[in-house]
């Protein structure tokens, strides 16, 4: 058991970023806004350890217009995985406005991303909006489809037989 974890941010997948610049492109001309999670990096038996930014959460109830993107406080993700927020600039400027500044507070690394949002349109910032270096990884991610990949014959699997195995207490 490690009992410390290094906190650093070695990257973001390159799916992420993908989905991410594909939701801007998507939005615009209105800002967009999402939150980044991350995992350790020894789960893609990287040679490196640290984080690695995995996701991208879109929060429902994101309100956007050209020149900002507000998100409802209450419906923020505060759990160990979180690690920043993305979004975009429609006028392709790659730097921290004073309102995305105010909210560097929250999370180690925030990315911004320019119109037209292409493969070098992004620029990584950390707390203080100083400009941060931040790889881009291929890694393979689980794909979120993969999650829902059931039939109906999973769903009709008798459980209260006694022939499934539960260790868990899930479905006692």
């Amino acid at each position: 058991m490690r009992l410390f974890r290094s906190s650093e941010i070695i990257g973001i997948a390159a799916d992420a970023l993908d989905f991410a610049r594909e939701a801007a492109s998507e939005t615009h001309p209105d800002e967009y806004m999402g939150f980044l999670r991350g995992e350790p990096a020894r789960n893609f038996d990287l040679d490196r350890s640290g984080t690695l930014i995995t996701e991208v959460l879109i929060v429902p109830g994101t309100r956007s217009d050209p020149t900002s993107a507000t998100v409802d406080s209450n419906m923020i993700p505060n759990d160990r995985h979180s690690v920043g927020s993305i979004h975009s600039h429609p006028n392709g400027v790659l730097r921290p406005s004073d309102a995305d500044l105010d909210t560097f507070g929250q999370g180690r690394v925030h990315i911004i991303l320019g119109h037209p949002y292409g493969s070098t349109d992004w620029r990584a910032f950390d707390q203080n909006g100083d400009t941060r270096t931040l790889d881009v990884v291929d890694v393979d991610l689980q794909d979120p489809e993969e999650f829902f990949d059931f039939t109906e014959d999973d769903l009709d699997i008798d459980y209260t037989d006694g022939s499934y195995s539960d260790t868990s207490g899930w479905f006692r």
